[in-house]
């Protein structure tokens, strides 16, 4: 049989498995067939070859193998409590065994000095070592297997690792004489130090030793990344060749006169590079498909109005699309300010427009009166139609869909030049993996002048002193925001929480020698747009908001930032929330409140956010922290769905998969001469959704 045949076979037909059980691994494991099972990799090893002193052990460690003779059985306990307690001892201390289950069984086969090899986690409690429910093995038996570094794989109650372990023996054996197609040249093979195809996976599921084993999961990981960084390279070199739009010719009147007389500061060393490469692109007549990363308040809103101002140079329009009301009417009127003095009409459109108003911003728009049209994904509408559409700016890309986005394509006969701006940094190897198939810019410099945010972790027994320093901002004329989580799984709890705490604030800071605005998810869209332009005018000097003031809020006033519950959000939330401070002259704060007691995650969290402004470290430690799927959200975590890869763990082998791949299409872009690895890009290109590119 061949090899992609014998692969797709359903795995009733493995012997050991038949329907019944089929059905079990399909619908726990998500195995149905062959290479599902070849493809379930072990997520850790155990070292049979090591037996280990109990006087060496140490708490908490995951798998430990032990040699030692019972010398005290006992039973404890009545009913539910009841336990089993063995004593076992070798020639370094003495450790309990307990088992709450099979006791029974377990007395039968269980004897005082008999020896025996035994194998669990190791818990210790006041300075004594314990196993519980531990494995058992004859010591004679044991010394058979005492040469194997024994898989464990991922399990269910009902498909132990043992099972697994089993028919990975029965399928590796009926693949022996099947011919492993190559995925790597010989050159390459023994240049990067892997193991054949075939090698690697009786290796990575039976090892021979801890090198070959780390020989073949290294061979495998390689494997995987380079089919992500091939289809991610071979998308962009297709849309370059294949993707014509429209050429901006010249950098015309409009792009000068507010570089040269508008520019509210002087543009960073980063601005200037990323404005340059933006040049570039809409010069050369292939699609602009880029990438803008920039901290917050890294100034990403000037470059893509300088990117739009080509747009209008060269007789097209341009318009911005924003994930929320808020931040869309943020960017109008940033907008609109910045170019008053220029010949450009700035228009805003989002669903809540509508009637007269509606249909006469449409009617100009297509009559090419409007030349820069913002608004939320109101603007994706077949009824939303453009002169000449050709610049189209996604602010927080990733709160849109990837058919959200693709709709500005067809907003003119051929696509618009396409900027996508993240805020969101992300790091290096998420990034080539999520969006190796755009062009990446980064601002990596902020504005000169701003001045680091004091930030500091509190627990709610410092709550008054936290009230006292609210009162002596507000008094030097500054602003508060005091954001509250709010998340769906919660949400009325959170919602009464959120109330608490402005009706809290109302008794600490009455009116009328205080305003206090409110803004959150259930209130209508007129009420908290009336809310925000209270702390906007600074009327009100506190907000008490959920995580809709997240991006795009630009209140310079605003020097602290309080946020409540600080442990339940993510990384990226908290940094995000405390870019709203900084944005003016003067120094800010931003306060992290906790609950006193903290797991070891969230404490992480805190202290990173104390310790760092950098976005970039920022989201390094998320990365670590939350792994690769949660930190993008389940919209983002199809290509991130790896078997056996790392994208922390493996950042050094995703670079050498970039740049395996880049050699390799530099000279077969269709992969004529790498059948294998064709078959897996082609594979990946209809299993896997398309994040990263905007079509």
């Amino acid at each position: 049989m061949e090899w992609h045949s014998f692969l797709s076979t359903p795995i009733a037909y493995l012997k050991g498995v038949g329907e019944q059980r089929a059905s079990i691994f399909k619908n726990q494991l998500g195995i149905a067939t062959f290479g599902d099972l070849l493809w379930h990799f072990p997520f850790r090893y155990q070292d049979k070859t090591q037996i280990l002193p109990i006087a060496q052990l140490q708490n908490g460690s995951e798998w430990v193998q032990i040699k030692g003779k019972i010398i005290k059985i006992d039973e404890q306990g009545q009913g539910a409590k009841k336990r089993l307690v063995a004593q076992i001892q070798d020639e370094t201390a003495i450790m309990d065994l307990l088992w709450f289950n099979g006791i029974t069984y377990l007395k039968k086969q269980l004897k005082v000095g008999q020896n025996w090899v035994v194998c669990g986690k190791v818990n210790e409690f006041m300075g004594k070592f314990s196993m519980m429910h531990p494995e058992l093995e004859n010591p004679e038996e044991a010394q058979r297997e005492n040469a194997l570094i024994s898989p464990v794989y991922p399990a269910t109650e009902r498909i132990s690792s043992k099972v697994i372990l089993r028919l990975q023996k029965e399928l590796l054996a009926k693949l022996e004489p099947i011919f492993f197609p190559a995925f790597f040249s010989d050159k390459e093979r023994l240049l990067m130090d892997l193991l054949t195809r075939k090698q690697a996976f009786w290796e990575v599921h039976f090892p021979s030793d801890l090198q070959n084993m780390e020989k073949a999961r290294k061979t495998l990981k390689l494997e995987e990344l380079l089919v992500i960084q091939t289809l991610m390279l071979q998308r962009k070199a297709q849309t370059t060749k294949q993707l014509q739009s429209y050429v901006f010719e010249k950098i015309g009147n409009l792009f000068l006169d507010f570089y040269q007389k508008h520019l509210p500061f002087e543009l960073t060393g980063a601005q200037k590079r990323v404005v340059k490469e933006i040049r570039r692109d809409v010069q050369s007549g292939s699609h602009l498909n880029r990438l803008v990363q920039g901290d917050v308040g890294s100034g990403k809103t000037i470059v893509a109005l300088l990117s739009m101002l080509m747009a209008l140079d060269n007789g097209f329009q341009a318009t911005m699309m924003a994930p929320t009301e808020i931040l869309a009417q943020q960017h109008f009127h940033g907008i609109s300010e910045l170019v008053k003095d220029l010949p450009i009409r700035v228009e805003l459109l989002t669903g809540n427009i509508k009637g007269k108003k509606r249909t006469a911003i449409l009617e100009d728009l297509k009559a090419h009166k409007i030349h820069i049209l913002i608004g939320t994904h109101a603007l994706i509408e077949d009824w939303v139609v453009f002169d000449n559409l050709g610049f189209a700016v996604i602010d927080e890309q990733h709160r849109f869909g990837v058919k959200q986005r693709a709709a500005l394509w067809k907003k003119n006969a051929l696509p618009p030049h396409v900027l996508v701006m993240t805020a969101t940094p992300i790091p290096r190897t998420l990034a080539m993996t999520l969006y190796g198939d755009l062009d990446v810019s980064v601002i990596d410099e902020l504005p000169p002048g701003r001045k680091a945010i004091e930030t500091k972790h509190l627990r709610e027994s410092e709550r008054l002193a936290v009230l006292g320093f609210m009162e002596k901002e507000i008094q030097k004329g500054r602003q508060v925001y005091v954001v509250y989580p709010l998340i769906e799984e919660n949400e009325k709890l959170d919602y009464l929480n959120l109330m608490e705490g402005y009706n809290s604030l109302i008794r600490r800071f009455p009116r009328p020698q205080y305003q206090i605005a409110i803004v959150h998810g259930q209130m209508k869209a007129d009420a908290k747009e009336a809310e925000m332009q209270q702390f906007i005018s600074g009327k009100a000097q506190i907000l008490v908001a959920t995580t809709v003031i997240e991006v795009g809020v630009n209140v310079p006033n605003a020097s602290l930032m309080i946020i409540e519950n600080a442990e339940r959000f993510g990384l990226s939330q908290l940094h995000q929330l405390r870019g709203r401070v900084g944005r003016g002259a003067e120094q800010s704060y931003c306060l992290l409140m906790s609950k006193d007691k903290l797991h070891s995650v969230a404490y992480t969290r805190l202290k990173t956010m104390t310790e760092t402004q950098d976005g970039f470290r920022i989201a390094e430690v998320d990365l670590r922290l939350r792994g690769a799927g949660d930190l993008m959200g389940t919209q983002q975590s199809g290509v991130l769905d790896l078997k056996i890869a790392n994208l922390v763990q493996d950042a050094n082998l995703l670079e050498i998969a970039r740049n395996l791949a880049e050699q390799i299409l530099s000279q077969d872009l269709g992969l004529a001469e790498r059948r294998e690895l064709a078959l897996a890009v082609q594979k990946m290109r209809q299993e896997k959704p398309n994040w990263g590119r905007i079509s």
